[in-house]
């Protein structure tokens, strides 16, 4: 349909019929060759991309005579409406250039700011754009701003496999540099420009103020940048890599040459948007040779559906049975390939860019490094092994290997709780609450001790009985005490460190598994919050009580507070201390029954409410010690009452206990 379609109708057009000397579309020009079938109720696309051919080439015969500088007068203000006007200064260049892999980029960033500003113009009406641009081009908000037969226009060009479908035939690499025919890029300009134009009347007529969302900055990935920078010897391998490797098509070879060539230009996001592309090409064939199923290698046919990343990194096929392309790349691969692609805290790059969500220019170097390095070690698995062999003998490439096949997810749900349990500023907080020496206090401390000493002894008698527990069930080598009736505080963020180092899989988690994950990222967030709110709290009422300007309440509620924060340090510690060992037996979440899966995510959740009700007793405005003791007993109760049942997950584990020493 894009190759030839639109070249079947040999008809000569009058530009002046569909643009006029100062760049406004003459819309009807346009619309009137969409047509319909028989019944009226669906469009004909075939039909409409023959009427349509014509019209795009004499527009791209106007925009090929204009110079640069009567393209910015007659069309760059119309294209002010989209988040990057200055990307059109660019795609004129590219139509100029003739370079045809220039030109399928061009239409790629083109497509992607397109539905980005349309996602703008949905929400002068509605309140939630659709995630997907066929759903956005439907819309009865677009065809109130726009008009339906405009918005049909776009769904013959964008919005349907049914159509030409550039932008999904492009961004998910069914296209060659030379099967995308030049005149649909001019084309897509031009009816940019003219939207903007029918943009303009409405803000107009209906007294409105176009403002657009702002782009996001993708941050860059700090410690989720697991290979170094790219070096010139890297690249220098890649260049000769790409063309012996049978994993690049020899047709999307271009593709691969001017990726290297962007980045070393430094434009970091056109390499990493070709680098995206190209590897979901090359992984679309190895998963219909893995799977045998080389029907799956249509391009985007509208008679089926088209493979993409969705499927090819998937657990299974359609069909049910086990997608073998995982077991073919390894864990390692695969959990990089989720980590940048699927994730949701992760950097979803693919996604981003191609939704229009991405400011290109600050596209970070780190995340298109991280890119093309991982490209560099899967395109070194398809070549011959004595030249495979020939590149890894270089201490560089070795390297990088090396560190690919050690890859883990950084991005999952549990690696990132992992990090977050041993997050510095969370030992950090319990160290400083453990370390404030206590001043001598007058007579007001007994008492406070004595107003709640029959709560805090049962609490801190809780904590030795649950300690206990849990410790029997720290896997082997990981233990740090040799009496278990001794267990200093002090040893214990050594090992939650120990724990959480121990590496769990992630790769296809179940929903239930995520679902239990982020009942714990949310308690360890709390838990994070309060050791904040408690250091501080500490900090403000010592230097007043050192200087004796608090009034007799307030030094009541501080001596109350010091009691609390005796206890409270050794409970959030423990909290931390059954994450820990949860994450570990994370896995046997999917061995548990419905009612037995029921009852546990319902603990969990007591345990959530109560850093809650702590997060907000230990703060500022509220400042309640005597009653944050109060539901420490409670929580460690039902922490106790649970435990007993056996229900968590290091008791669904085998029994493994601990023998290491400090």
């Amino acid at each position: 349909m894009i190759c030839k379609l639109g070249f079947e109708v040999r008809e000569s057009r009058d530009i002046n019929s569909i643009v006029t000397q100062n760049g406004e579309v003459c819309w009807k020009a346009i619309t009137d060759c969409v047509i319909y079938t028989q019944s009226a109720q669906a469009l004909d696309y075939q039909g409409s991309v023959r009427l349509l051919g014509p019209v795009c080439e004499v527009i791209h015969l106007h925009l090929s005579s204009l110079t640069k500088g009567q393209f910015e007068i007659q069309y760059v203000p119309w294209l002010q409406w989209t988040s990057s006007p200055e990307l059109f200064a660019e795609i004129f260049d590219a139509l100029e250039s003739l370079q045809s892999p220039a030109i399928s980029l061009s239409l790629m960033k083109l497509t992607a700011c397109l539905e980005r500003a349309l996602g703008d113009v949905f929400l002068l009406i509605g309140k939630e754009c659709p995630f997907l641009l066929r759903d956005l081009l439907a819309s009865e908000e677009l065809a109130q701003v726009f008009g339906l037969s405009v918005m049909n226009v776009l769904r013959v060009f964008v919005g349907s496999p049914c159509g030409l479908n550039l932008r999904n035939v492009l961004w998910h690499g069914f296209a060659a540099p030379h099967e995308v025919p030049p005149m649909y890029c001019s084309t897509m300009v031009v009816l940019t420009a003219g939207m903007g134009q029918l943009l303009k009347s409405y803000l107009q007529q209906n007294k409105l103020t176009w403002a657009p969302r702002p782009l996001i900055a993708l941050p860059d990935l700090e410690d989720g940048a697991v290979f170094p920078e790219v070096t010139r010897e890297v690249l220098s391998v890649l260049e000769e890599v790409m063309k012996k490797s049978t994993f690049v098509l020899g047709t999307m070879l271009p593709y691969w040459e001017v990726a290297l060539i962007r980045f070393k230009s430094h434009r970091f996001a056109d390499c990493a948007i070709l680098l995206l592309t190209q590897l979901e090409t090359g992984l679309r064939h190895l998963f219909a040779t893995i799977n045998k199923c080389p029907q799956r290698l249509l391009t985007a046919e509208s008679t089926a559906l088209y493979t993409t990343f969705d499927e090819i990194l998937a657990k299974h096929l359609n069909d049910g049975e086990i997608n073998q392309l995982p077991l073919f790349l390894g864990e390692p691969a695969m959990e990089f390939l989720w980590d940048f692609l699927n994730h949701q805290q992760g950097p979803r790059v693919r996604d981003r860019l191609s939704h229009g969500e991405i400011n290109l220019p600050e596209f970070p170097k780190g995340v298109t490094d991280q890119l093309l390095t991982f490209s560099t070690v899967l395109l070194l698995r398809f070549v011959e092994e004595e030249l495979a062999s020939v590149f890894k003998e270089k201490a560089a490439i070795q390297s990088l290997v090396h560190l690919a096949e050690g890859y883990s997810a950084h991005f999952h749900p549990m690696s990132l709780l992992r990090k977050q349990t041993f997050s510095s500023q969370v030992l950090s907080c319990e160290k400083s609450i453990r370390a404030w020496p206590l001043l001598p206090l007058p007579r007001e401390a007994e008492e406070a001790r004595l107003e709640c000493s029959s709560e805090i002894n049962a609490c801190n008698s809780l904590i030795i009985k649950i300690t206990h527990e849990l410790y029997h069930h720290v896997p082997e080598n990981h233990g740090v005490f040799t009496d278990l009736d001794n267990r200093p505080i002090e040893k214990w963020p050594r090992l939650l460190r120990e724990l959480c180092g121990i590496r769990v899989p992630t790769l296809f988690c179940p929903r239930a598994v995520l679902e239990v994950l982020t009942v714990l990222q949310n308690i360890v967030r709390c838990c994070t919050h309060v050791s904040h709110q408690v250091v501080a709290s500490w900090v403000r009422r010592h230097q007043q009580w050192a200087e004796k300007t608090l009034r007799s309440r307030q030094r009541q509620n501080f001596v109350r507070m010091s009691w609390s924060i005796k206890l409270l340090s050794p409970v959030l510690l423990l909290i931390l201390l059954l994450i820990a060992l949860e994450l570990v037996n994370i896995p046997e979440v999917h061995g548990k029954k419905t009612d037995e899966y029921q009852q546990y995510l319902k603990f969990l959740k007591s345990i959530l409410q109560y850093t809650e009700n702590l997060e907000a007793h230990t703060s500022p405005e509220k400042n309640k010690w005597i009653e944050t003791i109060r539901l420490t007993h409670t929580a460690l109760l039902r922490m106790w009452t649970f435990s007993e049942k056996k229900q968590m997950l290091i008791h669904l584990a085998k029994k493994c206990t601990s023998t290491a020493v400090l």
